[in-house]
């Protein structure tokens, strides 16, 4: 049985972390309602540099995204090789970030072939999830949080013409570069949505598998994500999301402390938060496999799941 993760009793007096998505989090008050608008305005603000960034050839100083400050545009990407320790908003602080276990571009080798090289430049994030969204001709996918667009052109490619493969975005900046990369890549089989993660503008059970690249981390209401999850998912539909995680140990202070919420660290969930949620929305076969460090004691992770 599905559970209201807003109107479960157990949970409603009980002092959370808004930006965690389990346990459910209790009614949220004025304040913390203009602290997650205040954050969710830095992420819409940092990735939209980036994308001009990339757009114009020219680096935002001070506003690179996930990269953290003064990344250029020929470094784009979460832990990109240009980036130091003084840099180290999604790796973490201290610490010199391995380009061979980075982020972005990295994770996948010679998928990338043929795509326009602003869609590549512009690639955010922590893994590569459509390497086991085992995609097949004629499904609809949705990338959820989709930037630039790499994972919808590459998913356009594996469900082909009988098949559909929507992005949905909170930035216009990026929706109007992975519309222009989606046109040098002849893509037809594409369609990019304005809208935020927590409220996506598709009918219930619109697609057979939703994709996700370093994305959720970032919501400041993740249940409402998890439960969008759920609502867009057919029954039987999958999950693959690349995302960072932390280890279950580590308290949303602690992750905190390693990194800022648009780096992508302080938003993480838990491992047990990350199941708890899924399963609570109406996921099953729930798995979620780490694949690299990013910092101390939190990982970039392969999530899976499948709709009830």
């Amino acid at each position: 049985m599905d559970i209201d993760l807003w109107a479960s009793d157990t949970f409603a007096s009980m002092s959370v972390d808004q930006s965690v998505g389990w346990p459910p989090r209790r009614p949220i008050t004025v304040r913390e309602d203009a602290r997650m608008d205040q954050q969710r305005d830095e992420v819409r603000r940092r990735y939209a540099a980036m994308a001009t960034s990339v757009a114009t050839g020219r680096p935002e100083a001070g506003d690179g995204g996930c990269l953290g400050p003064g990344a250029g545009a020929a470094d784009v990407g979460c832990c990109g090789p240009a980036t130091g320790a003084e840099d180290a908003d999604c790796c973490g602080s201290g610490g010199e970030v391995d380009p061979g276990r980075g982020f972005g571009r990295d994770r996948y080798g010679d998928d990338l072939r043929g795509l326009p090289e602003a869609a590549v430049r512009a690639s955010l994030g922590s893994g590569n999830p459509l390497a086991v969204a085992d995609l097949q001709a004629g499904e609809s996918v949705l990338d959820l949080g989709c930037g630039a667009g790499i994972d919808v052109l590459l998913a356009a490619r594996l469900v082909g013409p009988s098949g559909k493969a929507y992005g949905v975005d909170m930035t216009p900046e990026m929706l109007d570069l992975a519309r222009t990369n989606a046109t040098e890549a002849g893509a037809t089989n594409v369609e990019f949505v304005e809208a935020l993660m927590e409220d996506v503008p598709l009918t219930d059970g619109a697609v057979d598998v939703v994709v996700s690249n370093c994305v959720i981390n970032l919501s400041t209401d993740k249940p409402a994500v998890f439960a969008e999850l759920a609502r867009l998912t057919r029954p039987g539909g999958r999950l693959a999301i690349s995302d960072v995680v932390a280890e279950d140990a580590l308290t949303p202070g602690e992750r905190a402390e390693r990194g800022s919420h648009v780096g992508c660290i302080a938003g993480a969930l838990s491992f047990d938060e990350y199941r708890g949620s899924l399963e609570a929305a109406g996921f099953t076969e729930v798995a979620i496999e780490p694949s690299h460090a990013v910092t101390d004691g939190m990982h970039s992770a392969i999530v899976r799941a499948v709709r009830r």
